[in-house]
């Protein structure tokens, strides 16, 4: 994973929800010197990753009401999912109580199966690094680069395994 001065150095924009302007992680992004860009017009929570292709939801368990299933979450949810075909949901959980293992729950047996991606985050500074890293491997430069290193590994190992060296006897 990477560190947060080696995530702070990459830059790229962001496209944040209007109703997050005053959230401690967009004074985060804003420090690292991010492009950021709000927007009202994308669902509310969202932070959109462009150029690397992908979102994220932020959830607070607490701004919900009690019924879960009467929240509009699940709806909210798979209006994101279908907008967003990578996407992820940052479940902003401070401690784990009772309403936020429910809410976890609910999430994974309602779109298990489905391309959302459920990451548990506790602080402004989680939330940020875990965006960033994320969005960092999956930037067409980057990606680009880590798939060269895996190709670069795989054929190391296949050059030095002793079962492919078994293998080339026998051929």
């Amino acid at each position: 994973m990477a560190t947060p001065s080696e995530t702070a150095q990459w830059k790229t924009t962001i496209i944040i929800s209007s109703s997050l302007q005053n959230h401690d992680t967009c004074r985060t992004l804003s420090a690292q010197l991010h492009r950021i860009r709000f927007s009202d017009s994308v669902e509310a929570g969202a932070f959109i990753f462009p150029l690397s292709g992908i979102a994220f939801l932020l959830v607070d368990p607490q701004d919900l009401p009690k019924p879960l299933e009467e929240s509009g979450l699940t709806e909210r949810i798979e209006k994101f999912v279908q907008v967003h075909r990578n996407c992820f949901l940052l479940l902003y959980t401070p401690f784990n109580g009772k309403k936020e293992l429910q809410v976890l729950t609910l999430i994974q047996h309602r779109f298990f199966g489905s391309n959302l991606k459920i990451l548990p985050v506790r602080n402004g500074a989680q939330i940020a690094n875990g965006m960033l890293t994320i969005a960092k491997a999956t930037s067409k430069p980057h990606a680009d680069k880590i798939r060269e290193r895996m190709s670069l590994a795989r054929a190391h190992i296949i050059e030095t395994s002793p079962v492919w060296e078994m293998l080339k006897d026998i051929l």
